[in-house]
């Protein structure tokens, strides 16, 4: 029986043209690969949607790059319940399913943790009576299940009464977070905090492109290595404490909100870009995290 699989999808397995994003899927997975492989332990990648792996031969599954699930995400979530009783998921399966829909802030912030100021809506919504008893001038609207900035859109005040018609069609299919926008996120950026076993290893800081407001780099943005303050660390670390059970491997994602305080913008469980490439002791970390027990 193969030991580990390591998790991708379809474009990234054996991809024939590999551009600079594809090369950074590949450096990151071959870390942890490699990572794996010097514990002694057999590996390989493989797309989630293959149509000839046989889950059953392998003991344990580590999502990596599975970037494609919130475009496919009937497909997946009938994978996940028909794959879960054939191997073990690294995340757990329990927490996978808690993590792919975003109301999981609500969970953090009834427990006190400052979260992004957020408005989860149902399919009958209207915008603008959804957000006129806030004090907002600007909003972010995405899909609850969804990555990458997939489907978000920011929202001018002044546009608002525009943008309901936009509004409708998203709510036809999506159910939706509406956001208050967080300025800072122009002038300083998001912090990504990696945590592995519940502990802190390394930080990047994404910046956005000069006339934009996402981080991504899929739209410009720019990631480096940032050395994160112990508040941040801390705060990261409270939100994992909080996770039960600990979550072999995290992103936790944090800004500076419009009060200039630290708040958790995303959780990330499933499979969150975690920047082996900056820190590669990170990466064999997690080797030993999810071997230790096999």
């Amino acid at each position: 029986m193969l030991d580990f699989v390591i998790l991708t999808e379809d474009r990234y397995e054996k991809p024939k043209k590999i551009d600079w994003y594809i090369k950074n899927i590949l450096e990151e997975d071959g870390i942890l690969l490699n990572a794996i492989t010097r514990l002694g332990f057999s590996v390989k990648r493989v797309s989630w949607s293959s149509k000839t792996f046989n889950w059953s031969s392998v003991k344990y599954v580590v999502f990596r790059t599975t970037w494609d699930y919130f475009e496919r995400l009937n497909e997946f979530k009938e994978w996940l319940k028909r794959t879960s009783g054939k191997t073990e998921f690294i995340n757990p399966y329990s927490q996978v399913l808690w993590n792919l829909d975003k109301s999981y802030l609500k969970y953090f912030e009834n427990l006190g943790i400052k979260i992004v100021p957020s408005i989860f809506v149902n399919k009958a919504s209207c915008l603008q009576e959804v957000i006129k008893k806030k004090a907002w001038e600007n909003i972010v609207i995405k899909p609850t299940i969804s990555a990458a900035a997939w489907n978000t859109h920011l929202v001018l005040k002044k546009s608002i009464t525009d943008f309901e018609s936009t509004f409708q069609v998203l709510q036809k299919n999506h159910s939706l977070i509406i956001q208050e926008f967080q300025k800072n996120i122009l002038s300083f950026g998001e912090v990504s905090l990696v945590i592995i076993g519940g502990k802190h290893t390394h930080a990047v800081i994404k910046r956005v492109k000069e006339g934009d407001y996402r981080v991504q780099d899929d739209y410009g943005g720019s990631v480096e290595r940032y050395n994160a303050s112990n508040e941040m660390v801390d705060f990261a670390e409270l939100i994992i404490s909080k996770c039960d059970p600990t979550p072999f491997y995290a992103r936790v994602d944090i800004i500076i909100d419009n009060n200039n305080e630290l708040a958790l913008s995303e959780l990330e469980l499933i499979e969150p870009e975690l920047w082996f490439r900056f820190c590669p002791k990170s990466a064999h970390l997690l080797a030993k995290e999810i071997t230790k027990n096999y």
